[in-house]
């Protein structure tokens, strides 16, 4: 399964958190099973995010999409350029 339709999938599931701030904290408490960057995330978002994903061993994974196609793909009214799902 692409990580495009993975992440559709846990959209309609409800267990996914949508922002920087809401995915670093589920990081550093432990409640993020996979982490998603977009092709445009800030540098100091990509540094933090793969730091606190090698400290609580979570997947963090780079998609070839920007933020705004992650908010169409999420049917958000604007874009997203950093998503988990929760363990």
């Amino acid at each position: 399964m692409s990580n495009i339709e993975d992440i559709k999938k846990k959209i309609k599931e409800g267990n996914v958190i949508i922002g920087t701030s809401r995915t670093m904290k589920a990081l550093k408490l432990g409640k993020a099973e996979k982490v998603f960057l977009t092709s445009n995330c800030s540098d100091d978002v990509k540094e933090d995010i793969e730091y606190y994903g090698k400290l609580s061993k979570v997947k963090v994974i780079k998609l070839k999409q920007p933020s705004t196609e992650l908010g169409v793909i999420c049917k958000k009214p604007f874009s997203i350029s950093v998503l988990c799902f929760k363990k």
